[in-house]
């Protein structure tokens, strides 16, 4: 992988323009059922756009991401040979039958019960081998078909599965690399940061991310870094000399605007301020008790440098429709044609 520029592309406008941008898009989503079945509900739009964007860009990757339609439905259909079989018989068939390049993955996260997830601590061993099944019902098919996963973006994440047999299976990994401030963290800070912040006791950032893949074993070419077209936010913040930057909040981060929605209404107006945070590489806003972190394009512009010159296969985006000014894709566009 090389340059790779891939959006989940769920609800919203999907142009012509934009398809020529990417190399990839991953449909937003599939739902995995706790029986092994899969339905496209949440993509059906452009699941029936699929041959207009191949008129548009016949090399683009079109790729389905899955997510759980019950709350055990990745745990249940990995649990055994019998379920991991019909699953990816079941993943297999809607790839042929839609007309898709591959299926990604999307479990947040195995083993892990945040999520309001069921899960077991087999899911670590048993993810591979669904994996594993998986790659050899899309192999069968004609062409090629690609596997991918979107990854937790943290020690927990590399603690809970088997990175190097996965690896085996898998094309490359989305590996999230935003919300890493969220609404587990009442630190008001950056959720996607190019680089760590010193004095940040949550120390985490996009670089630290693919870095500690990296160490476990992952080729760098293989590893996509997440970028943010939405915002998070903390809320009741006292002024001080930070403008909220690592703060401790009340609560934790919720969801903030989408990118467009900061263009028009938040970036230098109703009071609030933007700031670049040169160490992280980093724009926020504030207006004195509001924190509101995000990507514009000069942090994109400084992520696809920085995956440039250390061999990351590319970047990704969440999500598609949070930039209607399209801003943000033509800042990774013109990284990645330099």
């Amino acid at each position: 992988m090389k340059n790779e520029i891939i959006g989940y592309v769920g609800s919203g406008e999907f142009t012509c323009e934009d398809a020529k941008k990417l190399t990839g898009i991953n449909l937003a989503f599939g739902e995995l059922h706790n029986d092994g079945s899969v339905t496209c509900n949440g993509c059906k739009e452009k699941i029936e756009m699929i041959p207009q964007i191949r008129q548009w860009n016949d090399k683009l990757r079109i790729v389905l991401s899955m997510v759980q339609a019950d709350r055990d439905a990745f745990t249940v259909c990995c649990a055994t040979e019998e379920m991991r079989e019909k699953t990816a018989a079941a993943l297999a068939e809607t790839a042929k039958k839609y007309d898709l390049d591959g299926i990604d993955l999307d479990w947040e996260y195995p083993c892990v019960p945040s999520n309001n997830s069921v899960v077991s601590p087999d899911d670590k061993h048993n993810f591979t081998l669904l994996c594993e099944a998986i790659r050899r019902h899309l192999n069968a098919l004609e062409g090629k078909r690609y596997l991918t996963i979107a990854s937790g973006a943290d020690v927990f994440y590399v603690n809970c599965v088997e990175l190097p047999e996965l690896m085996e299976y898998l094309d490359y990994i989305n590996v999230m690399t935003y919300d890493l401030k969220c609404g587990f963290h009442a630190l008001a800070g950056h959720h996607t940061s190019l680089f760590s912040k010193n004095g940040d006791v949550f120390m985490n950032s996009c670089a630290q991310a693919l870095e500690l893949f990296a160490a476990h074993g992952v080729s760098r070419d293989r590893l996509l870094m997440g970028a943010a077209f939405y915002s998070r936010k903390w809320t009741n913040l006292p002024d001080n000399e930070n403008h909220g930057l690592l703060v401790l909040c009340p609560t934790g981060g919720g969801y903030g605007p989408d990118y467009d929605i900061l263009v028009d209404k938040y970036i230098n107006q109703n009071g609030f301020v933007e700031y670049w945070d040169e160490e992280a590489q980093a724009p926020y806003l504030f207006d004195g008790s509001t924190f509101l972190s995000y990507d514009n394009a000069r942090s994109l512009k400084a992520k696809a440098e920085y995956v440039k010159e250390n061999g990351y296969g590319g970047v990704f985006y969440w999500e598609h429709k949070c930039d209607k000014t399209r801003e943000l894709l033509n800042a990774l566009y013109e990284s990645f044609q330099n």
